[in-house]
């Protein structure tokens, strides 16, 4: 799964690359999505914030993702056991498509787009402990295409099985553990894929639900 762009809720880069406050990012994008938004059910009272929005070459909302507790900083050796987050991925179970424009086909998307999407989003935060600035873009690299080809063998021995609640209904979800935290993926009964990942929150406790109004995130 490919994303061309992210619309509304990415937060610009402040001096020193360091993103700025969640506060300054923006709904748009989320409300542009026509798929409801799923973030943490009502169990947990935490602070919720919104990260970024995904959008297909033709401009259509495909993903998005809702962070939960605290807002995490790149993993360092200060950090790795201080932060707890949770964030939840919703990705729009679209088939193969032709792009608005006629001129192409868009991907189908699937548990393994939220999965992929996922094991990215957590390597985002992740920096290993006594790298060298210069190498992290080789070993993030590595690293996405190490995410990918477990995204696409969900069925391989790296992912156990494990069941959560969605919107009440226990659900199946794909899950996998790694150093630098755990990663989850499955779909609902709204038509949409969910992805998960977190570090210093246990996703065995973890239930989802669509948010009523994500307006009120702003």
């Amino acid at each position: 799964m490919e994303t061309t762009s992210r619309v509304g809720a990415q937060a610009p880069a402040a001096e020193g690359g360091q993103q700025v406050p969640s506060a300054r990012r923006t709904v748009d994008g989320y409300l542009l999505a026509p798929f409801p938004w799923y973030g943490l059910d009502e169990a947990f009272t935490g602070p919720r914030w919104l990260m970024q929005v995904g959008a297909s070459a033709d401009g259509a909302i495909e993903h998005g993702s809702i962070g939960h507790g605290d807002e995490p900083s790149v993993r360092g050796e200060t950090t790795e056991d201080k932060e707890r987050f949770a964030v939840v991925v919703t990705v729009a179970a679209s088939p193969v498509r032709r792009s608005a424009d006629g001129t192409g086909l868009l991907e189908a998307t699937s548990v393994s787009s939220a999965a992929w999407l996922a094991g990215v989003g957590l390597l985002s935060f992740t920096w290993p402990g006594q790298m060298d600035h210069t190498l992290r873009d080789d070993w993030l690299d590595q690293q996405t295409e190490t995410a990918w080809v477990l995204a696409d063998d969900l069925d391989g021995a790296d992912w156990s099985t494990l069941s959560l609640p969605v919107d009440g209904v226990p659900t199946p979800f794909h899950y996998r553990e790694s150093e630098f935290g755990w990663v989850l993926a499955g779909s609902t009964q709204e038509g949409v894929h969910l992805g998960a990942y977190g570090r210093g929150m246990s996703a065995y406790g973890l239930g989802f639900a669509v948010i009523k109004d994500i307006a009120t995130y702003a």
